[in-house]
């Protein structure tokens, strides 16, 4: 029984160092830079700078197909999977639409542009820029799903409609850590504003 407790605890121990590991390592890597304009009660006022995204679009509609499929097609083009079999480092966070035209995005680490970024050897990742944009954004924590997706973006239109804030184009959901990443788990939706003064 000793022996058990002692187990116990050393898996525990292992445990939560990892997941400390976990937190330190996702708190280094590069995000998409903004500046708070405005705090709400339940939601923030962002100004996103501009920026470089390697970009998947895909056929499947459900935050798991997405993320999965996703995330392997991106993840293989910054492992090596280039002309140049280079490795790109991971940004922060992973950007995904999730409808009847879904697509992932990650925003290209600092330093690469067009002109330097190696070539996908897969031909349905492309690149696209987007300029500084004004954006409003709704937190919450956990693992994220279909369902708190529209939970979610439901709330941030109902906090937008009170507030009197026009909105324009897609929600994104916005996640932040890896899935083994169990503590401080951070998922947001975003919308472009429109005439935010």
């Amino acid at each position: 029984m000793k022996t058990f407790i002692y187990i116990l605890i050393g898996l525990t121990l292992v445990f939560f160092v990892t997941q400390a590991f976990m937190v330190r390592s996702t708190s280094k890597t590069e995000q998409h830079k903004y500046s708070v304009i405005k705090t709400y009660d339940n939601f923030e006022v962002r100004r996103y700078a501009k920026a470089l995204f390697s970009t998947v679009k895909l056929n499947e509609k459900s935050y798991d197909e997405v993320s999965g499929k996703g995330f392997r097609v991106l993840a293989g083009y910054i492992f090596g999977g280039n002309e140049s079999n280079e490795k790109i480092a991971m940004t922060s966070p992973v950007a995904m639409q999730i409808g009847d035209s879904s697509k992932m995005s990650f925003m290209v680490p600092a330093g690469y542009s067009l002109d330097n970024l190696p070539k996908p050897t897969d031909s349905k990742i492309y690149f696209e820029f987007k300029e500084e944009a004004i954006m409003a954004a709704i937190e919450f924590g956990g693992w994220a799903s279909d369902e708190k997706i529209e939970e979610y973006k439901k709330k941030l239109i109902a906090e937008l409609e009170k507030a009197q804030i026009q909105y324009k184009g897609n929600f994104t959901y916005l996640g932040y850590n890896p899935p083994y990443e169990v503590f401080n788990r951070r998922n947001e939706i975003v919308v472009e504003l429109e005439n935010y003064k």
